[in-house]
C-alpha cells in the first residue's frame, strides 16, 4: 500500500495565520480500481486567495486547499500513462489518486529550458488571471496608463507585462526597495516603494498626473480609497483581490466610493479568473508564447520541504516573495 503525508487546517485563522493552525498527517491510499491513476506531487503553489477561501470553503480537520503539478506514477487509465504531468487542485498532499476528472494535462511538448513550477503561476492561474482582467475587465487600450498593486507577485508582475505588451504605460508599487527594482527590470515605466513614500496620494500624483485609465486591484482598504480620487473620467477598476483585509477580525471602514465613481463615471468590476475557464487554452497558449519570447520575464521564490508548507505559506501572506511562491517537494 501507499501512503501519503498531508496538512490540514488544524484551527481556522483567527487574524494572520500561525503554523500551529496547522498539522501535519500521513494516511494510507486505497488501490487503484480501473480508470484510476495514482500521482505524486511534485510543486506547490501558495496563494493569497487560500486565506478568504479557507473560512468560506473549509472546516477544520479538511485539507488545506491548493493546487500542484503531479507526476502519475502509477495508472489505470491509459490516457494518463505513467509519467504524465498534469496540474491538479487535490490540496496539500504528497500523493493521492484520482478517477482522471479536474486534471488539467501539461502539454506534451513543454520546453525543457522552462521549470513546470510555471504551470503554478506565469503560465497557470496567476498569469491568466492577469490576462483576462486587464484585457477583458480592463478592456486596455494601447496609450492608456495603469495602475498595478502589489505588482511583484504571482498576478501583479504579470499583469505589468502584459499592459505592456498592449502598449501602455504602467506604475506598479511594491513592499521593498528590492521589489522596486524588480519592477523596474520588468519594463514598468514607474515603481516606488509605498511603505516609505510620504505621501502615496502625491506619489501617484507624480507617477501620473493626468490620472490613470485602468487600476488593477490587488490590495483593496485604504490604498484604493487613495486611488479612486485620481481615476480618470471613464476609467476602468478591475478588483482582482483585497490581500490588506485578509487577516482583519474586524471589518475596516473606508471613504464611500459612490460620489467619485458617479462623478468621473467609473467602472469598478471584481471578477474571479473561472469565469473564462473555456478560453484558458487560449490564455495559456498566448503566455507561454510570450515567455519564449522573452515579452514576459518571471520570477520564482521557492520553498524547499514539503514540510514548509505552512511557514511558505505565511511567508508569502507577509510579502516575503517576489513573483510567484512556489513549494518544491
Amino acid at each position: 500500500m501507499v501512503r501519503t503525508t498531508f496538512w490540514v487546517l488544524k484551527k481556522h485563522f483567527e487574524g494572520f495565520p500561525k503554523l500551529s493552525d496547522f498539522e501535519l498527517k500521513e494516511a494510507e491510499l486505497p488501490a487503484l480500481s480501473n480508470g484510476d491513476v495514482l500521482l505524486e506531487s511534485v510543486f506547490f503553489s501558495v496563494d493569497p486567495y487560500m486565506r478568504p477561501y479557507s473560512k468560506v470553503r473549509m472546516k477544520e480537520g479538511d485539507v488545506m486547499i491548493g493546487s500542484q503539478v503531479a507526476r502519475v506514477v502509477e495508472s489505470k487509465d491509459p490516457a494518463y500513462p505513467v509519467g504524465t504531468f498534469v496540474v491538479s487542485a487535490a490540496g496539500w498532499m504528497t500523493r493521492f489518486v484520482s478517477s482522471g476528472k479536474n486534471l488539467q494535462r501539461m502539454t506534451p511538448d513543454w520546453p525543457n529550458e522552462l521549470p513546470r513550477s510555471l504551470a503554478l503561476g506565469t503560465i497557470g492561474m496567476p498569469g491568466l488571471t492577469a490576462y483576462f482582467g486587464l484585457l477583458e475587465v480592463c478592456k486596455l487600450k494601447p496609450g492608456e496608463t495603469v495602475l498595478i498593486n502589489s505588482a511583484a507577485g504571482a498576478v501583479g508582475s504579470v499583469a505589468g507585462q502584459i499592459a505592456k505588451i498592449a502598449g501602455c504605460r504602467v506604475v506598479g508599487c511594491a513592499g521593498s526597495d528590492e521589489k522596486v527594482a524588480f519592477l523596474k527590470d520588468l519594463g514598468f515605466d514607474f515603481a516606488f516603494n509605498y511603505k516609505t513614500v510620504g505621501s502615496l496620494a502625491d506619489t501617484l500624483k507624480k507617477a501620473s498626473p493626468e490620472g490613470y485609465d485602468c487600476y488593477f486591484d490587488n490590495v483593496g482598504g485604504e490604498f484604493s480609497s487613495v486611488v479612486l480620487q485620481q481615476m480618470k473620467k471613464y476609467g476602468r477598476i478591475a478588483v482582482c483581490g483585497a490581500i490588506s483585509l485578509y487577516n482583519d477580525q474586524e471589518p475596516q471602514k473606508g471613504p464611500y466610493v459612490q460620489l467619485a465613481m458617479v462623478f468621473k463615471e467609473i467602472r469598478m468590476e471584481g471578477f474571479l479568473v473561472t469565469r473564462w475557464e473555456n478560453r484558458k487554452e487560449e490564455g495559456l497558449k498566448a503566455l507561454l508564447k510570450w515567455v519564449m519570447e522573452g515579452k514576459i520575464k518571471w520570477q520564482e521564490h521557492v520553498t524547499e520541504g514539503f514540510k514548509n508548507m505552512p511557514a511558505g505559506f505565511i511567508g508569502m501572506l507577509k510579502g516575503d516573495n517576489t513573483g510567484k511562491a512556489i513549494i518544491k517537494v
